[in-house]
């Protein structure tokens, strides 16, 4: 009963407010939880921070870095943090668990997330079928990395619980881990995974940074990172909301224009884990997975249930609402206002 009330609350939460262009933001002070800021997957994120883009739109943003997406979805939910920069499909598993989450602006037009495999533990590898057993490697349990292990274990026939999962974060921890034969396989992002593939510590299985292979992996367009927060926070400040969107199509835009030396100079130092040439690497690997505009594809909310659903046959018996856990509205207005960036 409970769920049927909440989606059909959903459905009328749909209809936002209209905003005006000059609607000055109703709450300046945002905290913003993350899930590994220093990956390409939220490059768009840091740009709009080290651009000055929020404090441009009267924001004054902070953002608190987590290990893993899961995690920065608990702050929200538990009250510390006012919106998540993190992977879409958390959405529609928070609705699914009675909770209304929204995503508002898109950073990721595909996940980038990379699954590999460890050449030392595993030589003689030849399927997904030969990670039965094994030990993999995810930035935090639960996150995105991990969905993404599950549904391909899935395709192949196998079950979360045929393999273990460790949580190694997305940066030098999880290439120690890789390197030190701690785990046998790996699902995390650039620029961790074009490090370890440069050293030859990691072969590729599957490379959702290619837009291609990512639709081909999902079956169609599966939107990744993005910042949702709780509608009741979205209701409440629609120029908040609206000023954040701005901010992030900014620096959407900025991104697609931009080349290796200005990605260099914008980010911090410690994002490059030492190796500056190894982020450019990353960075030109990543780019065209990274959203042009901030609009969320129209079929994305539905791939990215397929996903979830593969792997929980409870979820895929709901009955949920998809126009409730995203709207382009936010993005539209702001492209209006930003259409060069």
């Amino acid at each position: 009963m409970f769920r049927r009330h909440f989606l059909a609350s959903g459905i009328a939460a749909s209809a936002l407010p209209l905003l005006g262009h000059a609607q000055s933001p109703d709450k300046t002070k945002i905290t913003v939880a993350v899930g590994g800021k220093n990956l390409l997957y939220y490059l768009p994120l840091t740009i709009a921070e080290q651009m000055g883009y929020f404090k441009a739109e009267g924001l004054d943003v902070t953002i608190v870095d987590f290990a893993g997406g899961a995690k920065a979805l608990q702050a929200v939910v538990g009250g510390s943090a006012d919106v998540v920069s993190g992977a879409f499909e958390h959405t529609i598993n928070m609705q699914f668990k009675g909770q209304r989450l929204r995503a508002f602006v898109l950073q990721g037009a595909a996940p980038q997330i990379v699954l590999g495999i460890n050449p030392k533990t595993m030589p003689g590898y030849k399927g997904i079928a030969d990670l039965k057993g094994k030990k993999i490697g995810v930035s935090a349990p639960g996150s995105s990395t991990n969905v993404m292990v599950n549904f391909v274990l899935a395709k192949a026939g196998l079950k979360p619980g045929d393999v273990s999962i460790i949580g190694v974060g997305t940066g030098n921890g999880a290439v120690a881990a890789m390197r030190s034969g701690q785990i046998d396989a790996m699902s995390n992002l650039d620029p961790v995974i074009t490090l370890l593939q440069r050293s030859g510590d990691l072969k590729v299985v599957s490379d959702t940074r290619v837009l291609a292979e990512s639709e081909k992996v999902f079956g169609g367009p599966m939107p990744a990172g993005c910042l949702y927060a709780p509608q009741t926070f979205i209701d409440k400040n629609p120029g908040a909301t609206q000023a954040l969107t701005n901010a992030m199509v900014r620096a959407d835009k900025w991104i697609q224009g931009a080349g290796a030396a200005d990605i260099i100079k914008a980010v911090p130092e410690s994002y490059l884990l030492g190796d500056r040439a190894v982020y450019i690497d990353a960075f030109l690997a990543a780019k065209a997975s990274l959203s042009p505009d901030g609009l969320i594809p129209e079929k994305g909310p539905q791939t990215a249930l397929r996903a979830l659903a593969s792997i929980d046959d409870k979820l895929a018996a709901a009955k949920l609402d998809l126009s409730a856990v995203y709207t382009n509205d936010f993005a539209k207005r702001a492209n209006a206002k930003y259409p060069k960036g």
